[in-house]
């Protein structure tokens, strides 16, 4: 096929307003803008001929147009996903690999914002900001100041699931502002990685769990870590710590998180993201005094949206160049977008 225009598509809009007009600045790459409550029939005809599919958020985009089953078989000519931020959980991997598609995400834009946001989560859950903040502005006077009495972070152990670029963000603020003794469990790591991040080695999870003052959860959700804080882990922590998740839902049992709660045995929680988003107003999670909650908006700055766009077009102009982009999940999937990328454009693509 001779060389023909890229397409890129997406929906509704970019994690930040200025994406658009940016996009529209690369070379020889026409933007489609879908509506997501438009026309089906319109958005797979545009997506069928698109070579390039930039996502929203999972909780903003129809199941229907999540990159998974015979999504690949209706757009036949799609040679690349980029995902809004570092988690792509609504694209099916295996799916986009078999389909020479490449998939990208924009790891690490957002880490210095949602670090911040576990902080932030820790110092109001140990300090009992919102209690206080509550009780104030009651009509009751039926306590004092003594009642919501908080505890430093100075010294204290933190527990960090996943030392990837969000955790070895969270353990450089805790460990060198607060002196806090950090420890990590993530089995991707070599052990000489831990050092470098911040943190010492811990050979499992259970061992995290029992020895952390605050458990905190950075890791993807994948086939491997849905449901991997169970019952058991909750069981082995301190009835002083504190559990802090702003990674997805789906990775921590709420029922068994709910259990522990309800019987006193931990000292809270601080929760960003639930298997349904958002929660419904019911939730028994939302329930709790000692329960922070925030809707999966860790990563939503200002910083960090500008932050996401600019690293999704620098690596849409590489993918359009025929160059691997630099945060590519599925490396296996090169060798057959090299070949569709020259049956499409007519060029060679580039290592």
């Amino acid at each position: 096929m001779t060389e023909c225009g890229r397409r890129l598509v997406y929906f509704d809009e970019w994690m930040d307003p200025s994406g658009p007009e940016r996009a529209r600045t690369l070379s020889g790459v026409e933007l489609i803008e879908l509506d997501s409550a438009g026309s089906t029939d319109k958005n797979w005809q545009a997506l069928s001929g698109a070579h390039g599919h930039q996502l929203r958020p999972s909780t903003e985009t129809p199941e229907i147009y999540y990159p998974r089953g015979d999504f690949f078989q209706r757009c036949p000519n799609l040679l690349a996903i980029g995902s809004a931020g570092a988690g792509y959980d609504m694209v099916n991997v295996d799916d986009c690999t078999k389909a020479g598609v490449l998939l990208f995400n924009q790891t690490g834009a957002n880490a210095e914002s949602v670090a911040q946001h576990v902080l932030a989560m820790m110092l109001t859950l140990t300090k009992q900001l919102i209690q206080s903040d509550r009780a104030m502005r009651s009509s009751h006077r039926n306590w004092t100041r003594w009642d919501y009495s908080g505890r430093e972070l100075t010294g204290r152990t933190l527990g960090i699931v996943g030392l990837g670029n969000i955790g070895r963000c969270v353990a450089r603020i805790t460990g060198s502002v607060f002196r806090m003794r950090v420890i990590a469990y993530d089995p991707y790591l070599a052990d000489s990685d831990f050092a470098k991040r911040g943190a010492d080695k811990c050979d499992n999870l259970e061992n995290l769990f029992r020895e952390a003052d605050f458990v905190s959860i950075n890791c993807p959700l994948t086939d491997e870590t849905r449901g991997m804080i169970n019952q058991d882990l909750f069981n082995v922590m301190k009835e002083t710590a504190y559990f802090v998740i702003t990674a997805r839902g789906g990775i921590y049992d709420e029922l068994a998180l709910e259990d522990v709660l309800r019987a006193g045995r931990i000292a809270g929680a601080g929760l960003d993201v639930f298997e349904q988003e958002p929660p419904a107003a019911e939730h028994p999670l939302l329930k709790f005094d000692n329960v922070l909650v925030s809707p999966h908006n860790a990563g939503i700055t200002d910083d960090a949206n500008l932050n996401m766009v600019t690293s999704a077009l620098e690596q849409w102009t590489d993918v359009f160049a025929g160059r691997r982009p630099r945060n590519l999940i599925n490396p296996s999937a090169w060798d057959a977008f090299q070949t569709r990328y020259q049956s499409v454009f007519g060029l060679n693509a580039a290592e």
